[in-house]
């Protein structure tokens, strides 16, 4: 079952473990609209593809805009056997209520 993490706790937990990598699935368009600094773009549909590309030894966060489609990704990369995978509950909608007011919704 996937772990679930707030963007307050996902702030929180950084500042203490700076291997956790931060896994945005959402499009490039999306990106153009509003991104968090640090997070590495791979949009959802070239995942399998590119699991080479994620180290199995970090802490994974997944986010989208509100939490579902990286909560399918999370599910796969769970099911590709990588230890350590959470959700980002809310996505960057989340973020921008709870963490930065002043990033653009959509």
């Amino acid at each position: 079952m996937v772990q679930e993490i707030s963007p307050a706790e996902f702030v929180r937990d950084r500042a203490s473990n700076a291997r956790t990598l931060l896994l945005d699935v959402r499009e490039a368009w999306e990106l153009k609209i509003a991104s968090l600094p640090g997070a590495v773009h791979m949009p959802m549909t070239e995942i399998p593809g590119r699991l080479a590309d994620l180290d199995r030894d970090r802490d994974i966060v997944v986010m989208c805009r509100s939490g579902g489609r990286s909560l399918s990704v999370a599910r796969f990369l769970e099911a590709q056997g990588y230890p350590s995978v959470a959700n980002l509950t809310g996505g960057i909608l989340a973020w921008s209520r709870d963490i930065d007011p002043t990033l653009a919704t959509y």
